[in-house]
């Protein structure tokens, strides 16, 4: 047994290199020459908190000269940080270098010893402009994409990179003892959480009838928050509590209320039925239902797509993410569409002139082309998308921007309410503008309320593409195509039979009493097919969850007997129209059917109030609902109310 130890040691001592000290001081010698150029490269460059591709490979070399492993080890180390590392990088081929860490000088040498010179035929240009260009601050005229080669291009040119490295005696003679996973070579950091905006107000007060009996306010359709609500807490997180608009969340989910009838475009319907979370009070109910779209009738479209390119842009849930949903987009458009596509980092551009949706392959490969990096342009971005679109329009089409952005606008107009007076100026002209928002960290949220509500247009958030397919093809003609423009609510509660009422969310929508028939204020609009809900919980008069005493100098207030409990006003413009049109009629307690889709409104209206606190909640709890959920799910064909009883739950465990 002792023979054959010691053959085995004879035969490993015989296969280890000869240690070559003049090789090793040269090897040393490249190591720092390319730590210094690597540092030089540096100069200028803009502040960034994100690492590109290159920078972690120049990383990754530098650990291999800095840490310590057994000599007998260094073939096998050096065949394994090899192959992993043609391995790695191709897996994070589709993740955009961050140019906002790159230097201004595109002609940096290449970095001795570890890959070839940009002349060398077995780099790609996509890695040479990687190592060469890293991306300079954008140019005053319009960016030039780069394109990208495809996974086998890439794989195959790293691969005869890694191979020269070797067959050159450039690796070094010290490997690492751990090599970096794939995971740790793709890290980001993630922006502060606290760099995150939202645009919302303190939950609507309880209001004295007899002081103040009615209320107004604007229609909202946007179902951002909901999709804010839900991102937070798929990541294990109870959201931001200024990222909870109620009326978001509620009008989140399709309801099937009662078709308009003769010229109306919409209907509504008013339920009057207990309340789940305080027995002494109602919850008035208001359902609004847009009229069906005539998908065969509709107009042209005009569309740019103005897209956030700035370096807070990387992150795969954001322009990568961006570029999926509008290829779901585009599968929706016809031959008369038009597209361009205007995009923004450290100035404006436009990459794609007006474009037939026909001519799909020209589109997609526009999108594909773009990558992140820059500060946030936001203001002339916005400048060239609507100058665009404006070339764009013609008679009888239908031309909107459609902003994709983190909402981080850094240069140019970047308070919100100088971008409200932006926008409100451009809206005039007949091209609105809707918002999608993209990823967390850095959401400006509140500007991406301000653009939308000023723009005529919708705000959503995108986390998903389950999500993008939501917005952007099953309620695409809802989004686009508006049926009525300035559409404003105002309730009017009898004080002989309500005591005290509260609104339910639209604290952000609220409007002054005259301002409702003031056809100069604008309001919310209705696209086809959409769905508009509002619940008050009113409290009757006798109630004993009255929360107000009387006055001592009140006046006794004068009964005419009416069985009324309020009334009930509409306003809205016909798209086109200077002047408004009235809907009105009044409110019976007890009126209507509390159907699935009342109760579940309420359910989601209580856990939105729940995630805000529950003020006005009691004891009412996370568990009431999901048990109240759960029994008004219906049929829920794409299983969006299935998905928010799971929310409610993760809601739930994060809240203990």
């Amino acid at each position: 047994m002792t023979d054959d130890l010691d053959d085995l040691k004879t035969l490993m001592n015989a296969a280890t290199p000869v240690p070559d000290a003049q090789r090793r001081a040269e090897n040393l010698s490249i190591a720092q020459e390319n730590f210094n150029r690597a540092q030089g490269l540096q100069t200028g460059a803009r502040p960034t908190d994100k690492r590109g591709r290159i920078a972690r490979l120049t990383e990754g070399v530098k650990t291999m000269l800095n840490a310590v492993s057994h000599r007998g080890a260094l073939t096998a180390t050096t065949a394994i940080a090899a192959v992993a590392l043609v391995m790695i990088v191709p897996q994070t081929r589709d993740y955009v270098v961050n140019p906002t860490s790159r230097a201004e000088n595109r002609q940096a040498e290449p970095i001795a010893g570890i890959l070839p010179t940009p002349n060398s035929e077995s780099v790609h240009d996509g890695a040479v402009s990687d190592l060469q260009g890293l991306v300079a601050d954008a140019p005053a005229t319009s960016p030039k994409p780069r394109v990208r080669k495809s996974n086998a291009q890439e794989s195959s040119s790293l691969g005869a990179t890694m191979e020269s490295g070797i067959a050159g005696g450039a690796l070094y003679e010290r490997a690492p003892s751990i090599a970096p996973s794939p995971i740790e070579l793709d890290q980001r950091v993630v922006p502060e959480a606290d760099t995150e905006a939202f645009a919302n107000s303190d939950t609507n007060a309880l209001k004295v009838t007899t002081e103040e009996p009615v209320s107004t306010f604007s229609i909202d359709v946007d179902t951002a928050s909901y999709s804010i609500v839900r991102s937070s807490l798929m990541r294990g997180q109870l959201p931001p509590k200024d990222a909870v608009r109620v009326e978001e969340m509620v009008n989140y989910f399709p309801y099937a209320y009662l078709a308009p009838e003769g010229e109306m475009p919409f209907r509504p319907t008013i339920t009057v039925s207990p309340t789940p979370w305080n027995e002494g009070t109602q919850l008035v109910h208001i359902g609004i239902q847009g009229e069906l779209p005539q998908i065969a009738e509709r107009a042209p479209l005009n569309l740019v797509f103005l897209i956030d390119t700035s370096g807070s842009m990387q992150d795969p849930t954001k322009l990568p993410l961006l570029k999926q949903s509008f290829r779901l987009l585009l599968s929706e458009l016809r031959p008369e569409d038009q597209v361009s596509i205007v995009t923004y980092a450290g100035s404006a551009g436009q990459v794609l002139e007006p474009t037939a949706a026909s001519e799909r392959t020209k589109i997609l490969s526009s999108l594909d082309q773009l990558e992140a990096g820059g500060s946030t342009a936001g203001q002339a971005g916005l400048q060239q998308a609507y100058q665009v679109a404006e070339g764009m329009a013609a008679e009888g089409e239908v031309t909107r921007v459609i902003l994709a952005t983190d909402g981080d606008f850094n240069v140019g107009l970047s308070d919100p309410d100088a971008l409200k007076g932006f926008i409100a100026g451009k809206r005039d002209s007949g091209t609105f503008l809707s918002v999608l928002g993209f990823g967390r960290g850095n959401l400006d949220d509140a500007t991406m309320q301000a653009l939308a509500q000023n723009g005529n247009g919708q705000a959503s958030y995108i986390d998903t593409l389950g999500e993008a397919r939501k917005v952007l093809v099953d309620q695409l003609t809802g989004a686009l195509f508006p049926i009525a423009n300035d559409v404003k609510i105002q309730v009017e509660f009898n004080p002989t039979q309500i005591a005290e009422y509260r609104l339910i969310g639209y604290e952000t929508r609220a409007l002054r009493r005259e301002d409702f028939s003031n056809d100069k204020v604008d309001a919310g609009d209705i696209g086809a097919g959409h769905t508009v809900t509002a619940i008050y919980e009113v409290t009757p008069v006798g109630s004993d969850a009255i929360r107000n005493g009387p006055l001592r100098y009140t006046e006794q207030v004068a009964t005419d007997g009416s069985d009324e409990i309020g009334f009930f006003k509409l306003r809205y413009k016909i798209p086109g129209a200077n002047q408004s049109q009235l809907i009105e009629e009044p409110i019976f307690a007890g009126q209507g059917v509390a159907s699935e889709d009342v109760q579940f409104s309420y359910a989601i209206a209580g856990f939105g109030q729940l995630l805000r606190g529950g003020e006005y909640l009691g004891s009412w709890s996370y568990e009431d609902a999901i048990a109240l959920a759960n029994s008004a799910k219906g049929q829920d064909p794409f299983g969006y109310r299935a998905e928010a009883v799971t929310l409610i739950r993760l809601a739930e465990t994060l809240a203990q």
